[in-house]
């Protein structure tokens, strides 16, 4: 090569040579997340084993964008593994991007676009039962766990830690706990599976408010699952299909109802658990733009359906100290406050307990 004297160059002859240097293009390669990892390694990253990645690919592939493989274009299995391990990670989008040389913005992009493509088949697998015999079995399989008969589901509220969103709404996103969340009204069945799942109420609103404000009410009111009830913590009002604690025990019948009751409603409690163990995005807070978060929440919730209906297990817990965070995160929306007893649901719960609890 040969040397340039800048002594023998005028400035515009600089310019010009500086222009004319071509620097090569870096081009990363792509890896294929799904090929380089173990099962075992595979779950420990992405949290669904691969036979459930690739079911829910087939779901959503045709709704991903990749036309060709120019411009070194991401994968629609890499763009569902990003997201995968977005929520495994608790969405930390640069160390996501460095799994395929993505840059953040992309990360958010496909994290925001796949979630959104979830959220939208989350019914398949998230319902309350439907029919007569999925009424039975539900009630059935709570009565198994400490004798409360005619439960089929447990709800309760959970606090998703959010980034503030300003603008003059943003202090309604701020909890009793002093940060920005959306609360979650949630169902479970006895076997932790998501029956129902409401986000999208700020941080302050009350338990009681979502519920009162629910299609699910409106079916209860209704009258779509019969006799059957849900059980809820103190935060609820007690009506005819939903049962709360006694506040203050005088009797053996009461006592008996209240240890059937939290033996029961324990359930969701332990949901919550799970979801954030699987997904710490949902225990550690989503720092996206609140319709994502949204998504987000819906997509998990689905997941967490998915992975146990396909027997799935529990990703490992990795220390006690996450452990301790976890369940603090859990009781974050629990809300100790009176009961408001409305007269036709305390006389249906004082009912049950003078014809059945007081006898056992």
């Amino acid at each position: 090569m040969e040397l340039i004297d800048v002594d023998d160059v005028d400035v515009v002859d600089m310019v010009d040579i500086v222009e004319n240097i071509r620097i090569p293009r870096q081009i990363h390669i792509r890896r294929n997340l799904f090929n380089i990892y173990s099962n075992v390694e595979f779950f420990r990253r992405f949290r669904l084993e691969k036979g459930t990645a690739l079911y829910l690919l087939e779901k959503i592939e045709h709704r991903l964008e990749y036309f060709h493989n120019r411009n070194n274009s991401i994968s629609p299995m890499n763009q569902l593994l990003l997201t995968l391990r977005a929520y495994a990670s608790a969405g930390h989008f640069v160390a996501v991007g460095d799994f395929v040389h993505a840059d953040k913005s992309t990360v958010c992009k496909i994290v925001s676009k796949v979630s959104r493509l979830i959220a939208s088949i989350a019914r398949e697998f998230i319902y309350m039962p439907r029919n007569e015999v999925e009424i039975a079995s539900a009630q059935n399989k709570f009565y198994d766990i400490a004798g409360f008969p005619r439960v089929i589901g447990a709800i309760d509220g959970c606090h998703i830690k959010i980034q503030s969103q300003g603008g003059a709404d943003a202090e309604i996103y701020r909890n009793r706990k002093g940060y920005f969340s959306v609360n979650v009204k949630a169902v479970t069945s006895a076997d932790l599976l998501f029956q129902d799942i409401v986000a999208r109420w700020p941080g302050s609103t009350h338990d009681t408010t979502i519920f009162r404000n629910s299609r699910l009410m409106h079916r209860f009111n209704n009258g779509d699952f019969g006799n059957s009830i849900l059980l809820g913590d103190s935060g609820y009002m007690n009506l005819s299909y939903l049962f709360t604690p006694f506040l203050n025990v005088q009797n053996d019948g009461e006592r008996n109802y209240n240890r059937s009751h939290v033996q029961s409603r324990v359930k969701v409690e332990n949901l919550f658990g799970v979801w954030k163990r699987r997904f710490p995005i949902i225990a550690y807070g989503c720092r996206m733009k609140l319709e994502n978060v949204l998504c987000v929440i819906v997509a998990t919730a689905f997941l967490h359906n998915l992975a146990r209906l396909r027997g799935e297990p529990e990703p490992p817990i990795e220390n006690l100290i996450m452990e301790h965070e976890l369940q603090q995160a859990i009781r974050d929306g629990d809300i100790p406050l009176a009961a408001e007893e409305n007269d036709l649901g305390y006389d249906y719960r004082r009912h049950l307990v003078d014809i059945y609890f007081s006898r056992l």
